[in-house]
């Protein structure tokens, strides 16, 4: 489902390069719960942010189900970042002008696809599979953090996405609240059967899924 091969990032800072990723190679099968776990600094968002179509790698392949990520052009990639992978952030990015209902469907108006869904009754149906139906015309700012990033990730779902890719999902949450999120999640990996990437720097989220990938320093801890 995705594979990166000899995957390098370098940017330019105060006029020298900073290497922040080196020659990274794994591939992720579809269906997974994998963790990218590493300390801060270790490279591990930019790898996120370059599965996520986010960022570009300075050097090496990504394909994502077999395509070459670099032969597509930056519209062809924006649309595959809007249905192929939802995310999830630590902050929830949440709009707060918007209702709740309305920061679900959000990616809906981006696409450029035909839905084979109605938006508001499938964020209405996620909004009430994760017990929050009745805030669907709350403002973010009105509920609580486990509250927002149920949200985020019915937000995550719309688009019925092959990826969840979720960056510190439970860092801004106590450890009960994580603990309801992380069990969300794999619900969602076995029952909904879709591939999850959890990026993490907390050894206690890192065991909860069924593969580690650990980086240091820009590369792969063998």
């Amino acid at each position: 489902m995705i594979s990166l091969s000899k995957v390098s990032k370098t940017y330019e800072l105060e006029g020298e390069e900073l290497t922040v990723l080196k020659n990274v190679t794994f591939t992720i099968k579809r269906g997974e719960f994998v963790a990218i776990a590493g300390p801060s600094g270790s490279g591990k968002s930019t790898l996120m942010h370059i599965i996520g179509l986010l960022d570009k790698p300075s050097d090496g392949a990504v394909l994502i189900n077999n395509v070459d990520v670099s032969t597509l052009s930056d519209d062809d990639i924006s649309m595959m970042r809007n249905e192929f992978v939802g995310f999830v952030f630590q902050q929830f990015n949440l709009i707060n002008k918007l209702s709740i209902i309305e920061n679900v469907m959000l990616p809906t108006i981006y696409t450029r696809k035909i839905l084979d869904f109605e938006p508001r009754e499938r964020a209405m149906e996620l909004l009430t599979r994760f017990g929050i139906g009745e805030k669907a015309d709350t403002f973010p700012n009105k509920i609580s953090g486990g509250q927002q990033q149920r949200v985020a990730i019915a937000r995550a779902l719309i688009m019925k996405p092959e990826l969840i890719l979720a960056d510190e999902p439970t860092g801004n949450l106590d450890s009960k609240t994580g603990d309801t999120i992380l069990k969300l999640l794999e619900e969602l990996n076995k029952k909904d059967k879709i591939t999850i990437i959890v990026v993490t720097h907390e050894a206690d989220v890192a065991r909860r899924a069924n593969r580690k990938i650990k980086v240091v320093d820009g590369e792969i801890a063998q």
